[in-house]
Protein backbone atom coordinates (compact mmCIF):
# COMPACT_ATOMS: atom_id res chain seq x y z
CA UNK A 1 0.00 0.00 0.00
CA UNK A 2 1.70 3.79 -0.59
CA UNK A 3 2.01 5.90 1.77
CA UNK A 4 0.07 8.41 0.48
CA UNK A 5 -3.45 6.79 0.47
CA UNK A 6 -2.86 6.47 4.72
CA UNK A 7 -3.37 9.76 6.31
CA UNK A 8 -2.00 9.79 10.71
CA UNK A 9 -3.60 12.23 12.88
CA UNK A 10 -0.98 15.41 12.45
CA UNK A 11 0.40 14.98 9.56
CA UNK A 12 -1.47 16.07 6.54
CA UNK A 13 -4.87 16.79 8.50
CA UNK A 14 -5.88 16.92 12.04
CA UNK A 15 -7.62 14.20 14.17
CA UNK A 16 -11.01 16.33 13.94
CA UNK A 17 -10.24 16.60 10.29
CA UNK A 18 -10.18 12.91 9.68
CA UNK A 19 -13.05 12.22 11.79
CA UNK A 20 -14.70 14.32 9.92
CA UNK A 21 -13.99 12.93 6.79
CA UNK A 22 -14.62 9.30 8.46
CA UNK A 23 -18.12 10.25 9.19
CA UNK A 24 -18.64 11.78 5.71
CA UNK A 25 -17.82 7.96 4.60
CA UNK A 26 -14.48 9.43 2.96
CA UNK A 27 -12.02 7.61 5.23
CA UNK A 28 -12.61 4.27 7.08
CA UNK A 29 -10.39 3.89 10.23
CA UNK A 30 -7.55 1.63 10.21
CA UNK A 31 -5.26 0.77 12.91
CA UNK A 32 -3.39 4.19 14.13
CA UNK A 33 -4.49 5.64 10.40
CA UNK A 34 -6.93 6.78 8.23
CA UNK A 35 -7.44 5.10 4.26
CA UNK A 36 -10.08 5.65 1.40
CA UNK A 37 -12.70 3.00 1.75
CA UNK A 38 -12.57 1.77 -1.48
CA UNK A 39 -9.41 -0.23 -0.76
CA UNK A 40 -8.57 -2.95 0.81
CA UNK A 41 -8.19 -3.47 4.22
CA UNK A 42 -5.63 -6.15 3.55
CA UNK A 43 -2.27 -7.30 5.48
CA UNK A 44 -0.26 -4.70 3.64
CA UNK A 45 -2.41 -1.78 4.57
CA UNK A 46 -2.87 -3.35 8.51
CA UNK A 47 1.01 -2.81 8.73
CA UNK A 48 1.15 0.58 6.99
CA UNK A 49 -1.11 1.59 9.72
CA UNK A 50 1.39 0.89 12.37
CA UNK A 51 4.12 2.70 10.88
CA UNK A 52 4.25 4.88 14.01
CA UNK A 53 5.15 2.01 16.10
CA UNK A 54 7.59 -0.26 14.02
CA UNK A 55 10.86 -0.22 15.60
CA UNK A 56 14.32 -1.43 13.17
CA UNK A 57 15.60 -4.22 13.61
CA UNK A 58 12.12 -5.79 15.27
CA UNK A 59 9.06 -7.94 13.74
CA UNK A 60 5.51 -7.41 14.16
CA UNK A 61 4.48 -10.30 16.63
CA UNK A 62 1.56 -12.08 19.47
CA UNK A 63 -1.48 -10.36 18.92
CA UNK A 64 -0.52 -7.48 15.97
CA UNK A 65 0.77 -10.24 13.97
CA UNK A 66 -3.18 -12.04 14.26
CA UNK A 67 -4.37 -9.07 12.96
CA UNK A 68 -2.26 -8.51 10.17
CA UNK A 69 -2.93 -11.88 9.38
CA UNK A 70 -6.44 -10.88 9.07
CA UNK A 71 -7.83 -11.92 12.47
CA UNK A 72 -10.41 -9.16 14.01
CA UNK A 73 -11.59 -6.22 13.30
CA UNK A 74 -9.50 -3.92 15.39
CA UNK A 75 -6.09 -3.75 16.56
CA UNK A 76 -4.43 -5.23 19.69
CA UNK A 77 -4.81 -2.35 22.68
CA UNK A 78 -0.90 -3.56 22.97
CA UNK A 79 0.82 -3.97 20.22
CA UNK A 80 3.86 -6.75 20.38
CA UNK A 81 7.39 -6.53 18.40
CA UNK A 82 9.98 -9.73 18.53
CA UNK A 83 13.17 -8.79 17.52
CA UNK A 84 15.11 -10.05 14.17
CA UNK A 85 18.17 -8.23 14.25
CA UNK A 86 21.39 -10.37 15.53
CA UNK A 87 22.45 -7.61 17.64
CA UNK A 88 20.79 -5.93 20.53
CA UNK A 89 20.01 -2.87 20.38
CA UNK A 90 18.96 -0.20 23.01
CA UNK A 91 15.59 0.35 21.91
CA UNK A 92 12.86 2.80 23.49
CA UNK A 93 9.67 1.49 23.11
CA UNK A 94 6.67 3.19 21.58
CA UNK A 95 3.98 3.74 24.33
CA UNK A 96 1.63 0.63 24.21
CA UNK A 97 4.31 -1.69 22.73
CA UNK A 98 5.63 -4.70 24.28
CA UNK A 99 9.26 -5.39 23.08
CA UNK A 100 10.09 -9.09 23.63
CA UNK A 101 13.85 -9.98 23.28
CA UNK A 102 14.26 -13.23 22.33
CA UNK A 103 15.75 -13.13 18.75
CA UNK A 104 13.21 -14.88 15.97
CA UNK A 105 14.51 -17.56 13.51
CA UNK A 106 14.12 -16.41 9.92
CA UNK A 107 11.91 -19.14 9.12
CA UNK A 108 9.11 -17.50 11.74
CA UNK A 109 9.53 -14.38 9.91
CA UNK A 110 7.56 -13.40 6.50
CA UNK A 111 8.23 -9.96 4.74
CA UNK A 112 4.44 -8.04 4.42
CA UNK A 113 5.62 -4.77 2.52
CA UNK A 114 8.86 -4.26 3.65
CA UNK A 115 7.90 -5.04 7.39
CA UNK A 116 9.12 -8.17 9.40
CA UNK A 117 6.12 -10.41 10.61
CA UNK A 118 6.01 -13.26 12.38
CA UNK A 119 4.39 -15.90 10.29
CA UNK A 120 0.63 -17.21 11.18
CA UNK A 121 2.09 -20.78 12.55
CA UNK A 122 4.66 -18.76 14.61
CA UNK A 123 2.00 -16.27 15.91
CA UNK A 124 -0.31 -18.88 16.72
CA UNK A 125 2.57 -21.04 18.12
CA UNK A 126 3.33 -17.75 20.38
CA UNK A 127 -0.18 -17.03 21.61
CA UNK A 128 -0.91 -20.58 22.85
CA UNK A 129 2.48 -20.06 24.63
CA UNK A 130 1.14 -16.66 26.31
CA UNK A 131 -2.84 -18.01 26.72
CA UNK A 132 -2.49 -19.33 29.87
CA UNK A 133 -1.42 -16.08 31.43
CA UNK A 134 -2.31 -13.54 29.19
CA UNK A 135 -6.28 -13.33 28.56
CA UNK A 136 -5.49 -10.83 25.75
CA UNK A 137 -2.97 -13.64 24.24
CA UNK A 138 -6.15 -16.45 24.49
CA UNK A 139 -8.74 -14.24 22.80
CA UNK A 140 -6.52 -13.73 19.76
CA UNK A 141 -5.14 -17.58 19.48
CA UNK A 142 -9.08 -18.30 19.40
CA UNK A 143 -9.28 -15.96 17.00
CA UNK A 144 -6.47 -17.08 14.62
CA UNK A 145 -7.68 -20.01 15.12
CA UNK A 146 -10.64 -20.20 13.76
CA UNK A 147 -9.68 -18.02 11.35
CA UNK A 148 -7.13 -19.89 9.95
CA UNK A 149 -8.63 -23.64 10.61
CA UNK A 150 -6.00 -25.09 8.57
CA UNK A 151 -3.29 -24.30 10.73
CA UNK A 152 -4.23 -25.93 14.09
CA UNK A 153 -3.25 -29.46 13.51
CA UNK A 154 0.32 -27.26 12.14
CA UNK A 155 0.55 -25.63 15.47
CA UNK A 156 -0.01 -28.56 17.45
CA UNK A 157 2.34 -30.51 15.68
CA UNK A 158 4.91 -27.84 16.13
CA UNK A 159 4.79 -27.75 19.99
CA UNK A 160 4.76 -31.52 20.00
CA UNK A 161 7.77 -31.53 18.06
CA UNK A 162 9.63 -29.69 20.23
CA UNK A 163 11.23 -31.41 23.09
CA UNK A 164 12.46 -28.76 25.38
CA UNK A 165 9.58 -25.95 25.23
CA UNK A 166 8.39 -24.14 28.47
CA UNK A 167 4.90 -24.00 28.81
CA UNK A 168 4.47 -26.59 26.37
CA UNK A 169 1.55 -28.82 28.11
CA UNK A 170 -0.39 -25.80 28.89
CA UNK A 171 0.18 -24.56 25.34
CA UNK A 172 -1.15 -27.93 24.04
CA UNK A 173 -4.13 -28.01 25.85
CA UNK A 174 -5.07 -24.07 25.04
CA UNK A 175 -4.85 -25.40 21.50
CA UNK A 176 -6.76 -28.72 21.26
CA UNK A 177 -9.21 -27.01 23.85
CA UNK A 178 -9.91 -24.21 20.31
Amino acid sequence: MHSSLLFFPGALLSQPELNSARLDGLLIEVGDGYMPPDLPEDAPARVASLAPILVPGYALSGPTAAWVHGTGNAPPARHHLQRVSARRQRVHAPRGVVLHDVLLDADDIEIVGRTPVTTALRTLTDLALAARSDDAAAHWMRCLADSRRDLLAHAIAHVESRPRLPGKLAALSMLRSV
